[in-house]
């Protein structure tokens, strides 16, 4: 497949994404290929651990190629959406769970689907380019692909903020925040993953301080503002401060989806309430995916921002008040139609 490198080189499983031209963004085909090396090196023993990277200076993966979404949601099509998450999000749980060591390096940008392939394995390298972010409402999704496990597990109430506004990390805030490990200049990772290839021992990754970052300034700040119960508190508590932070996330939560937010921040709240686990965070993900294009704003925020690209979103709840009964209906329990990983 032109998009995606899956080979076996000395000790190492390795899985490279070729699709620079688009940001690395993970098509279908793709997710399913990975998911199938990933069964194939679990029970070989030559393979010691899986190594993930990505072709091109400005992306390690944008996310999920979002156009065949579009195209057959418009069309009243739920299914084909439908089927894609649910696989995708079995991959997610796959690499989560995975037996060997995945290491995986994370240069540009890193968002969206780009987080459910290279933030859930053993060993999350970043580097000096490193962006990574969950801006799903901003199109009228959720995070998801197991992003809302690490937002609910992140120090203090940053998962709402990061949930929420789409803000991006750098590599020290990515380590902060729970979504990388190590940090390592770009310029010596052909050399660390040549000794990985070798030797299939994670130990030859060798960390390095970051740059520092601006969350842990931030912190007091964003638990301050972000442990109201719901999405209009949160709105409440902005609107009386009087701060460049306040100006600037309420900036940032003007243009997301207010259902998303809201729902976003039920999500995180119910999995710090039960203790966080992949199957509940990827449980509840699906509850809202499966209903984002036919009762949510998905294919408004992808028309807005894609297609049309006016970026005049027609939001439900524009004015950020969300009805309990509609974070309610959209996170409802599926049934027999609940994701099965």
């Amino acid at each position: 497949m032109s998009d995606i490198d899956i080979r076996i080189t000395g000790r190492a499983g390795r899985i490279t994404l070729t699709r620079p031209q688009a940001l690395n963004a993970m098509t279908y085909d793709m997710c399913l290929a990975i998911e199938a090396a990933l069964d194939d090196w679990a029970g070989n023993d030559a393979v010691a651990l899986v190594v993930i990277d990505a072709e091109g200076e400005r992306a390690f993966c944008s996310g999920g190629d979002i156009a065949e979404l579009y195209e057959t949601g418009t069309r009243g099509d739920y299914a084909y959406g439908r089927r894609f998450w649910a696989d995708e999000y079995r991959l997610n749980n796959k690499i989560f769970g995975y037996d060997k060591p995945v290491v995986s390096f994370m240069q540009g940008f890193t968002m969206g689907g780009g987080v459910g392939i290279g933030c859930h394995g053993s060993h999350r390298v970043v580097g000096e380019s490193s962006q990574i972010a969950m801006p799903e409402c901003g199109i009228g999704l959720v995070p998801d692909v197991g992003g809302t496990l690490i937002l609910a597990r992140a120090p203090g109430r940053l998962g709402e903020y990061l949930g929420t506004t789409a803000t991006r990390l750098g590599p020290d805030d990515a380590i902060f925040a729970g979504f990388a490990d190590v940090f390592l200049p770009e310029a010596s990772w052909p050399e660390v993953i040549a000794k990985l290839e070798t030797t299939g021992d994670p130990a030859e990754i060798k960390g390095e301080t970051p740059p520092p970052g601006s969350l842990r300034d931030q912190l007091a700040e964003i638990d301050r503002h972000f442990s109201g119960a719901d999405l209009e508190a949160v709105l409440d508590s902005l609107q009386t401060a009087d701060t460049g932070f306040a100006k600037d996330t309420l900036k940032k939560l003007s243009r997301v989806s207010p259902l998303s937010a809201a729902c976003t921040i039920e999500i995180i709240h119910r999995l710090r309430d039960t203790g966080p686990t992949m199957a509940t965070a990827l449980d509840l993900e699906y509850r809202f995916t499966y209903r984002a294009m036919e009762d949510g704003d998905f294919l408004e925020g992808i028309r807005a921002a894609i297609i049309d690209k006016d970026r005049n979103p027609r939001w439900q709840h524009a004015g950020g008040q969300v009805p309990p009964a509609a974070i309610s209906h959209m996170l409802q329990p599926l049934g027999a139609d609940a994701v099965k990983l």
